[in-house]
């Protein structure tokens, strides 16, 4: 476990170790839980943050059920999301013309300035036209 991860296990910890206790019922449970999800809170990397109470719930579950190490973030797997031959089909691109700027899909094409869509002329959608 790297301190990152750590640092925010031990956050999510300090969050819910009183609403936590077994010693509560859950209406007390359910008041400190709903307490912590009203207001902001400072998170493990020093940014103000608010949690959910969904969020509260499930790391109380995760803790019982799996102690201290359940409330460590699970590492992350960024798999890229354009296919190699993609990427590489735009490199050579880029390298037989390294000026040029990228092509621009009819999707991002410029709207007239008025933000309304032109349309065929009313002639074009007569019955006779053609």
């Amino acid at each position: 476990m790297d301190d990152r991860h750590r640092d925010v296990a031990l956050f999510r910890y300090s969050l819910i170790r009183e609403a936590a206790d077994p010693a509560l019922t859950k209406a007390e449970r359910g008041r400190r839980v709903r307490a912590l999800a009203a207001r902001e809170h400072t998170g493990p990397h020093g940014e103000r943050v608010q949690v959910a109470r969904n969020t509260l719930d499930r790391w109380i579950r995760d803790w019982r059920a799996g102690g201290f190490e359940a409330l460590v973030p699970a590492a992350r797997s960024v798999e890229p999301t354009t296919p190699a031959a993609t990427l590489d089909l735009a490199v050579k691109l880029k390298r037989e013309a390294p000026g040029a700027p990228p092509p621009r899909s009819p999707r991002s094409s410029p709207r007239p300035r008025d933000g309304h869509r032109r349309s065929a002329p009313s002639s074009a959608c007569s019955p006779g036209w053609g």
